[in-house]
Formats: C-alpha cells, structure tokens, sequence
C-alpha cells in the first residue's frame, strides 16, 4: 500500500532528526585531540577522520533498520559512494555529511553540522541540519517552512548588495583555492563584508536564519548542501547556482531574493564557477 506523502514526509523527518542527535552525541562525547586521520580526500588537508566514519555508519545503520529499501548517497561511503540498503527500492534516498566542517571538528571549533536530507523520487522533501556545539537543529519539510529547534526561521529581508553581509567557502584543492580567493577579493569591495565559517550546511541554514544575507561556494557536493538548500528555501531564500541552473558542484548560492538577483551576476562575471 502507498504511503500518503504528507506521512511519508513526516516519517522521514522524525528519522532525520533522531539520526542527527544520534549522531551528534556521539560525535559530542569524542574530544577532537584525541581524534585519528582515517584518510584524505581531495588533497592532504582535506581529512577523514575516524569519527566521520564512525558516525556515518551509526546514521545509515540506523536508517536502514527503520527502511531497508532506502538509498544512501553518503560522503564517507567509498568517499562518495551511492549505495542502495538491502531491499525493495522505496524511492527514497537519504543524503548524508556525517560531519559537515571536519578541519573545524578536528580542531574543536563550533562551526560543524550533521546534516541529513530525505529525496523522493528525486526531490528534497526533508531537510535536517544539527549543530550539536551550538545546541541548535535546523530541520523544514517541503512546503511547510524552515525551524530552528523549537521556532520558525526566516531569512533576512533584502538589503542593499553593499550592505549585504556574505558567506563563502574554500576548496582544499590549491588551484581552486587560489580562483576562489581571487573571486573574494574582486567581490569584497562590493558587499559589506565575507565571513567563511568552514560548513557549507551551516551557512545555508544562517541565511536561512537571517545571520546571513548571502552565501555561495564552488566545488560543493549534493550531500554538503541538500539539507542546507531546502531549509534556506523553505525560510525565503532563493537558491541556485549559475543562472538557469539549480545548486551544484560548480556553484551552489543561497540569498534572500533580491541579494540573490543582485549577486548571481556577479558571481557570473566573476567566474566563481570556474577554476
């Protein structure tokens, strides 16, 4: 028998967040100093260390027993993999950075999330980001607003580009680091000023919040920025990546809607989706 959506949604949703504390006690109760490289990805300073592991195997676990015909794309898995759990396909998948902001976990600074997002058939339809060192969760559901634990989230309205406080990111990979500082420094003069907090899915749920009035970054993955982009979007933000295009690897942007009109053509003639 079909599950009706709306309880489809709601089911998905009380699995994403219980995963996500699941998740963030662990990874909470693990002192950073004692914390072991597992592996490097993109370059040697773009690290994997074993809590990521290890919390990525308890939120997919987990997953798998309450639906065991989901599947996971999951950065961790095979670094990167999309793997199918044992079963009939349900037609969801679930998305999943076990620690969004590794290098700041590693270093035991605040700004790193667990973030889990629920597709069905191919669309977000569930979006939960916990960041445990600020005792916040960012959860939405498609078509029924963005929250910040127990109260509803709206991004900021839009003020002036120059007055526009923005967020970005930067790749660990040296060539793209060095196109992205460049893009920084030519947008810079433009804004009222960048702040770069080391997590893609924070920043898109502080626009979200309205602790941001902008952010953008290339390079990003669907698991970096699936439960982020539906949590902005469903507090009044605009998401996209170059013009006519959703978010994706080469330009993930998230702004409230007149920051957005005004940036996204910048960010084009700047080539920030270009190395």
């Amino acid at each position: 028998m079909t599950v009706p959506l709306d309880q489809l949604k709601a089911e998905l949703l009380d699995l994403a967040l219980e995963a996500a504390h699941r998740a963030g006690v662990l990874l909470s109760e693990s002192r950073p100093d004692d914390l072991g490289v597992a592996a490097t990805k993109s370059s040697p300073i773009d690290v994997v260390t074993e809590m990521d592991v290890a919390a990525e195997k308890l939120i997919t676990g987990f997953l798998s027993r309450h639906r065991p015909g989901d599947t996971f794309l999951a950065e961790e898995g095979s670094l990167g993999g999309d793997r199918q759990a044992p079963g009939e396909n349900s037609g969801v998948r679930w998305v999943i950075d076990p620690i969004d902001g590794t290098v700041n976990y590693l270093y035991g600074l605040p700004a790193w999330t667990v973030s889990i997002a629920a597709q069905y058939e191919g669309e977000t339809v569930v979006g939960v980001v916990a960041a445990p060192s600020r005792g916040e969760t960012f959860r939405a559901v498609r078509g029924s607003g963005a929250f910040l634990n127990g109260g509803s989230i709206h991004c900021r309205p839009s003020p002036p580009l120059d007055e526009a406080l923005i967020g970005t990111g930067f790749n660990y990979v040296h060539e793209r680091r060095v196109a992205q500082a460049e893009v920084a420094r030519r947008l810079i003069p433009q804004v009222r000023d960048i702040r770069r907090s080391g997590s893609c899915a924070l920043d898109l749920c502080d626009v979200g919040a309205g602790r941001l009035d902008g952010f953008y970054e290339r390079g990003l993955h669907a698991w970096d920025y699936a439960a982020g982009d539906l949590i902005a979007r469903e507090a009044g933000a605009r998401t996209g990546g170059r013009p006519g295009e959703p978010p994706n690897p080469d330009l993930t942007l998230a702004a409230s809607p007149d920051v957005f009109d005004a940036l996204q053509p910048i960010l084009e003639e700047l080539g920030a989706w270009h190395d």
